[in-house]
């Protein structure tokens, strides 16, 4: 997909900045004329509104530090690596589960996705406008819109629990408008949200195969089933898990599982929606990614942040091939014939983030794969477990046991079998940015946590703290979490 930049009209609703506490400063701008409907009235210009939501994906303060600290360094998975004396902003905090509401990676997550939702609705507004464009783009376009909302509200509520639905641009001065980007929905409200933009995404995606070469990294019906699986797993809703999960076909696990996460396994087989990143400027990777948690100090390339735990080290089996593909450890040879030196500061780095064709620049060619076959797969055998289906699910698990080069679980009950899928959800999806809200959704956090001597608070550490900034623009329209 090609990097399009909309520089002068997509502009956020909330127009944050970084010392801003007005959530409401929305820019003029954001009106579009009726030269602009014309400019844009056309195929290419059409894609340009959705293409911008894509790139949003590739900044810094939606996909790397923020977010990495959030779902990455919070977890029993990761440590926050790098020098003892750098601190990251906050990411020894997010990892000691100390954060406040003032915390800046959970303002940047919160801040960027609202951003992201902004695009999808500036997008949604001007496509029917659009005449000229063909009626069956226009329609997919929208629906690609509708699955990247969905993808974010699933972002915002597995970090913050119920926040403000924005299911259209605000009108300034508009008080209904107001009213409704400051007030937080319920959680159940905000799952409802993404669930009717899911459907609406299913009825207008083509499948993964009707793309050509230059659109593969556009979400497809592959993916908006995928992700309704997903949020139904979230839910408890485990039938729903399992007829969504039926419904994402055309897909299967590559046999090499390090190969996923090189520039050769882009789109491969296995792959149902990542984040692509060719590299270069305009066509860009994702700001500062690969490079944060790069190999740090002499012979490194990094910062050095996001470092695998021995927690993660011990989940693995003996003969696991997912350990040597997920970490980097010093003194070893990487694939690309790089060889760390004893002289990086960190004993382990995290392998999925490292660029063998860009390691010391800021913009790489690592994608971020989000959702995968093998989590599919995973997916529905958990919820035929919940069900009582285990024989089935224990089916499910031993194929991608099998991928690993292990034999099939030796887990025979309902009790063993559901232990022995989150353990492989662990193993298989390290570093994929799940298993912070993982140990909360299956309720192992606390437990998990006490290993590594953390203290999980249950009632407050299952959510991330609304910024404070916002709180205290709601002026009492919406309230903070609970213990911040």
């Amino acid at each position: 997909m090609k990097k399009i930049y909309i520089v002068t009209f997509v502009l956020s609703a909330f127009f944050f900045t970084a010392c801003a506490d007005d959530y409401l400063d929305v820019d003029q701008t954001e009106s579009i004329s009726t030269s602009d409907v014309e400019l844009f009235n056309n195929d290419a210009g059409a894609a340009q509104f959705v293409t911008a939501i894509y790139n949003k994906f590739l900044n810094w303060d939606m996909t790397s530090f923020g977010w990495i600290g959030l779902s990455s360094i919070t977890s029993d998975d990761a440590d926050k690596g790098s020098s003892a004396g750098d601190t990251g902003t906050d990411k020894d905090v997010l990892d000691a589960l100390t954060y406040n509401a003032s915390n800046p990676s959970a303002e940047s997550t919160f801040i960027a996705n609202y951003d992201g939702i902004n695009k999808c609705n500036q997008a949604l507004n001007i496509l029917p406008k659009l005449d000229k464009v063909d009626a069956n783009l226009r329609n997919r376009l929208a629906g690609e819109a509708k699955f990247l909302r969905a993808f974010m509200y699933f972002t915002l509520v597995k970090c913050y629990g119920g926040v403000p639905i924005v299911d259209h641009l605000p009108v300034p001065g508009s008080d209904s408008d107001r009213i409704m980007q400051l007030t937080r929905k319920t959680s159940a409200e905000v799952y409802a949200f993404i669930e009717a933009d899911l459907n609406d995404a299913i009825a207008a995606l083509p499948e993964k195969t009707a793309y050509g070469a230059n659109d593969k990294s556009r979400a497809s019906k592959g993916a908006a089933y995928a992700l309704l699986a997903k949020v139904s797993l979230y839910q408890k809703k485990w039938q729903q898990v399992i007829d969504n999960t039926n419904k994402v076909t055309g897909y299967s696990i590559v046999s090499d599982y390090a190969s996923m996460y090189r520039a050769s396994g882009k789109f491969d087989s296995e792959s149902i929606f990542e984040i692509y990143a060719q590299g270069a400027v305009p066509a860009k990777g994702i700001e500062g990614y690969s490079n944060t948690q790069g190999a740090r100090g002499t012979g490194g390339w990094g910062w050095g942040f996001n470092t695998p735990s021995q927690s993660l080290v011990n989940a693995y089996e003996a003969g696991d091939v997912r350990k040597a593909a997920t970490i980097i450890f010093r003194g070893s040879t990487l694939y690309d014939g790089r060889v760390i030196p004893t002289t990086v500061e960190n004993e382990r780095y995290n392998y999925k983030a490292y660029s063998s064709a860009y390691t010391d620049a800021w913009e790489t060619d690592v994608d971020i794969k989000y959702l995968r076959f093998a989590e599919v797969i995973l997916m529905k055998a958990e919820a035929l477990n919940e069900l009582g289906q285990t024989s089935d699910a224990i089916a499910l698990l031993n194929q991608i046991r099998k991928r690993a080069g292990l034999g099939d679980t030796p887990a025979v009950s309902q009790a063993d079998v559901r232990i022995a899928i989150w353990k492989e959800r662990r193993v298989e999806m390290a570093f994929e940015h799940d298993r912070f809200f993982d140990l909360v959704r299956t309720g192992q956090a606390k437990a998990a946590f006490a290993v590594d001597g953390k203290t999980f608070t249950e009632g407050k550490n299952e959510l991330f703290p609304i910024p404070a900034s916002f709180i205290k623009q709601a002026d009492g329209l919406s309230a903070q979490n609970p213990g911040y």
